[in-house]
């Protein structure tokens, strides 16, 4: 394979032939519609671009390029942004000098203002162009818009090969509109219509021009609407744009009203929250079942398990709603069947559901997709900790089936040996290889670098299975199922034990990062085991070792917790897995450190994403980004095909704060506990407003103090406790 060639998780996942380009996309994101562009607000045609209108797992706009003059000169670059809440992008842009035939200066530069403003609303691309002109006598412009549309398959975008494709059919030009149009292998119709308000002077198929004379200190605006549909499909509906945006507006209004409102005084702070906030929201999508937060765009944007299931976790705390979706959404996409090929069977829990051509056809085997061991037990830890969080018991009554075949699952077929531990090994011929959460193909291996042969248990797969049996027992006996309960309990002591006597390893001072299917342990120092501290299996010794040496300078590079230490044997700090630092990761370690009271260790990982957050576009977090050694006056290095947004990235914010604050809801006791909680210098104050518990909220202050920090009530409705506990 070409050594420029990165790839992760197998065969399918991420695959790219080159890295990003060198500029900077802007993204937005509504439902099952994304859209990837350049700085410009173009889509242009590069190859192994990721840029393009999407819609349901296929490119619907494959090229979209402003140009101006009789030559199509490319306008000038003023500024770019993404609006705060992600609604809209916005482009500020000028002309070059355009000159006629004989190379006479018609226009000089800089006299147009071009502004190009662009929001998603339920699959439509909605655009409006204003050109305003600082001359002093009237301008004539011509003005093109070049598109394009390939209808490849996100697959096909990320390098995946197709021995064959569907046919484009011939597109239509009707009045203001141009319809582009693609029949699948799968005998699905795939459209995506262009109108244009004015009625362009000239419109063909790829181009529309406009002839404009624009008078001094006036402009004149160009409208544009871009609607993707699939045959059989939910048919987009064209709304002027004013009362599209409008809408837009009043949906994220509505989206905010039942969330806490999160405040910091320390500006590097309110701008992550910001935008965390804002990512957090255009990541959502609308299910028949309720939001459940896409995992990222371009790749991942659909619904996958793992990926809902720890943002869920991340904000359960900020808005309950998600996880509330995210576990009706699993339940109701819960394998029912033995499918080797999907990696099904009865009672597991989906890894992650595609729609387009190539999961349609079983080119890819992701259409429905249950290849992640760690999905059905993370399921079970969170209904538990949504019953907690809520009080919520009719709700947990429903998800208790699920919860019991989720069990089922975990007994007869994650533990096909009966040893007590979950394992995994690939069944399917086309599915992944690596199961866990580092799903690289060589993210599993032996001291020498030596890869691990399945069945594989994992180490935080098995801290998992130790949080869902303690979770199923609460559910349990808050339903009256009271000896289950206790069986339950007595399985996840048991668990524990047997846990440190396979896992642990004292001359690593931390656990293995798997047992392969010789029941070896792999002893590598990875990020896994932190996530074992999150679950709560480890022992309190076991746990502060365990944080010592994530936190040495092997493990942490100053921008946070690699996901390999630098002492290993594939250490790699540009490799996906073995060496890169993941914000999600990153969090899930910290809230382990709060739960076992490691305050002061909680806060290292915190500080270190904060600075880097500094240095990123947008103050955006990415999936993940290299894990080089910090260097003075430099931010992190950028991970060449990260996913930007990453819902677990954004969501990461709100576990760290959390496990900062040591912070606990407990709905059915009204109160909201705040255990040894901490503030990092410069972070003098938190404000949290609108925290519901129960049937009642709640707005607090808390103050960082030279030895502690102070809780304030600011504001209280209902029957509500806030406790601080030193």
């Amino acid at each position: 394979m070409d050594e420029d060639v990165i790839e992760i998780a197998g065969q399918f996942y991420i695959r790219a032939t080159s890295g990003r380009s060198d500029e900077r996309t802007r993204v937005l994101k509504h439902d099952d519609t994304f859209g990837v562009f350049d700085r410009f607000g173009d889509v242009r045609p590069i190859a192994s671009s990721e840029q393009g209108l999407f819609h349901r797992g296929t490119r619907h706009l494959s090229r979209l390029e402003l140009r101006l003059g009789r030559d199509r000169s490319r306008a000038l670059l003023l500024s770019s942004t993404v609006s705060d809440a992600n609604e809209a992008l916005t482009a500020d842009l000028t002309n070059p000098d355009i000159t006629g035939p004989d190379q006479q200066i018609l226009l000089r530069r800089g006299i147009l203002h071009i502004l190009r403003m662009r929001f998603l609303w339920k699959g439509v691309c909605y655009e409006r162009l204003r050109v305003a002109n600082h001359g002093l006598s009237g301008v004539p412009v011509s003005l093109e818009l070049l598109f394009d549309a390939d209808f490849v398959d996100i697959f096909e975008v990320r390098g995946q090969a197709r021995p064959r494709r569907g046919q484009m059919l011939p597109p239509a030009v009707d009045g203001d509109r141009c319809v582009l149009a693609y029949e699948g292998l799968d005998h699905v119709v795939r459209r995506t219509a262009l109108r244009f308000s004015p009625l362009p002077d000239r419109l063909e198929p790829g181009r529309a021009q406009f002839d404009l004379t624009v008078e001094p200190q006036r402009a004149a605006t160009i409208e544009m609407v871009i609607g993707c549909e699939e045959e059989g499909g939910p048919r987009f509906a064209l709304f002027p744009p004013d009362d599209a945006l409008a809408q837009s507006t009043q949906a994220l209004r509505a989206q905010r009203g039942h969330q806490v409102q999160v405040e910091g005084r320390n500006e590097q702070l309110a701008s992550w929250i910001r935008r965390s906030v804002a990512d957090l929201h255009m990541m959502t999508s609308t299910t028949p079942h309720g939001p459940y937060p896409y995992a990222g765009v371009p790749w991942f944007s659909t619904a996958f398990g793992r990926d809902g299931i720890i943002t869920a976790f991340q904000t359960l705390w900020w808005d309950a709603s998600l996880a509330r979706g995210v576990l009706a959404f699993l339940a109701a996409n819960q394998a029912k069947d033995d499918n080797p090929q999907q990696e099904a069977e009865p009672g597991k829990i989906l890894h992650e559901t595609r729609t387009g051509e190539m999961a349609a056809l079983g080119e890819v085997p992701f259409g429905c997709y249950y290849g992640s061991v760690d999905s059905t037990p993370l399921f079970v830890m969170l209904a538990g900790a949504y019953l907690e969080r809520t009080g919520d018991v009719a709700f947990a009554r429903t998800l208790w089936p699920h919860v019991e075949r989720a069990l089922g699952w975990m007994d007869r077929y994650g533990d096909r040996d009966g040893d007590g531990f979950i394992e995994y090994a690939q069944r399917g011929e086309k599915g992944l290889v690596q199961q866990g959460w580092k799903d690289s193909h060589d993210s599993v291996f032996h001291a020498d670098g030596t890869l691990a042969e399945p069945p594989i248990a994992l180490c935080e797969v098995q801290g998992y299975a130790y949080g869902a049996r303690l979770a199923a027992a609460e559910l349990a006996a808050a339903l009256g199922k009271h000896a289950e309960a206790d069986k339950l309990r007595a399985r996840a002591a048991r668990l524990r034990d047997a846990f440190a006597a396979a896992f642990w390893c004292d001359d690593l001072q931390t656990f293995a990062l798997a047992l392969d299917g010789h029941k070896r342990p792999c002893r590598v120092r990875s990020s896994n085991a932190g996530q074992c501290l999150w679950s709560g299996i480890a022992t309190d010794e076991h746990a502060r070792a365990v944080a010592a040496t994530l936190l040495h300078p092997s493990g942490s590079s100053g921008w946070g917790i690699r996901t390999l230490a630098a002492t290993e044997a594939r250490y790699n700090p540009i490799s996906y897995h073995n060496g890169s630092i993941w914000p999600h990761d990153n969090a899930l370690i910290a809230a382990g450190f709060s739960r076992y009271g490691l305050m002061a260790e909680a806060l290292h990982p915190f500080s270190a994403l904060l600075a880097a957050s500094a240095f990123l576009d947008l103050q955006r977090l990415p999936e993940l980004y290299c894990g080089f050694e910090r260097r003075a006056g430099e931010g992190p290095t950028l991970y060449p095909v990260a996913c930007l947004p990453q819902a677990w990235a954004a969501g990461s914010l709100f576990m760290f704060l959390q496990a900062l604050l040591g912070m606990r809801v407990r709905a059915a006791a009204r109160e909201v506990r705040f255990e040894n909680p901490v503030l990092p210098e410069g972070i003098d104050e938190l404000r949290l407003r609108n925290l519901m518990v129960g049937d009642g909220s709640i707005d607090l202050l808390l103050e960082r103090h030279p030895h502690d920090v102070g809780l304030t009530v600011l504001q209280r409705q209902g029957k509500v406790s806030a406790v601080v506990a030193l």
